[in-house]
């Protein structure tokens, strides 16, 4: 597969990602790596000077992030070729050749970083996804993200996470409703807040209601919730909170999920698992560039 450096590049990975906004995350990763100028790239190497480099796997894992080294390069250099038979969401091996560069060796070497940086952490991401979505592929459960993501990155790491097979939470604090308990505090009751919110909110917003208690629970269903997430609860609480619940809403469970307790959340019967940690403490996939100069 040949990665294009036309604007037109992302329409065919399936990002669901605006343009504009990848070309500005990259603009300004660049202006912080760069700035006026690589010093040491303009006075070693020179201009002429053509080479070719492969960016390398060290870890099994799984890609996400190809589509943003293509737009680190076209902004540095749209005649630099990129060519790749690799696909984000595909699984990898230690050793694989992801993709492959050919052109200025200063191009190819201030990019590196950063092109490096974006791919080894959205793929640390798609990996880490993945790792879950495997532990619980018996069940009825999905695994999706939260709003813990790095500032300025969230579009991008909640792509990583559909690259590894995980679903998305939330955009953001405009496209759905979720009533926690500082908000059920502040209007008094979980039912007001409940009310309050589907009084003035589109009918096309769900609603969701964070419970920590089996009252809460039963509180939030009577109330009309369409999602109600079951918060840091253990399994026995859990399994009592969907039976309460008995298919009327949609059920979540979040709060501190690791690898050792992800199968036994979705065997309780939860629709969805939420975690933060897919984004906010993922270990980034271990990749280098490795160059050769051709003339």
């Amino acid at each position: 597969m040949s990665i294009k450096m036309e604007r037109t590049s992302l329409s065919c990975l399936q990002t669901n990602l605006l343009l504009p906004e990848v070309e500005d995350i990259v603009k300004n990763a660049l202006q912080e790596d760069i700035g006026p100028g690589d010093i040491t790239t303009l006075l070693a190497v020179p201009p002429e000077t053509i080479a070719s480099a492969s960016i390398i796997t060290r870890q099994d894992g799984v890609v996400a992030g190809l589509f943003v080294v293509a737009e680190v390069y076209r902004q540095l250099d749209a005649e630099l070729q990129i060519t790749s038979d690799t696909q984000d969401g595909q699984s990898v091996s230690s050793g694989d050749t992801l993709c492959i560069l050919h052109g200025r060796a200063q191009s190819i070497l201030t990019g590196e970083r950063v092109a490096l940086n974006f791919l080894q952490h959205l793929s640390g991401i798609a990996t880490r996804t993945s790792h879950f979505v495997k532990l619980i592929e018996d069940s009825a459960a999905r695994i999706v993200d939260t709003r813990k993501t790095t500032p300025g990155l969230r579009s991008l790491e909640k792509y990583a996470v559909r690259a590894g097979g995980g679903f998305n939470h939330r955009a953001g604090l405009y496209d759905a409703i979720l009533i926690k308990d500082n908000h059920i505090q502040a209007c008094g009751s979980l039912k007001a807040a409940v009310e309050s919110v589907k009084r003035y909110a589109s009918h096309v917003l769900t609603v969701t209601v964070e419970c920590d208690t089996l009252e809460q629970v039963e509180e939030a269903v009577a109330a009309g919730a369409h999602i109600v997430l079951l918060d840091n609860m253990d399994f026995e609480k859990m399994r009592c909170a969907v039976s309460i619940i008995n298919g009327r809403c949609i059920v979540e469970a979040s709060g501190g999920i690791t690898e050792k307790t992800v199968r036994e959340t979705a065997l309780t019967g939860v629709d969805i698992i939420s975690i933060g940690a897919l984004t906010h403490s993922v270990t980034s996939l271990d990749l280098s560039l490795e160059m050769k100069l051709l003339g």
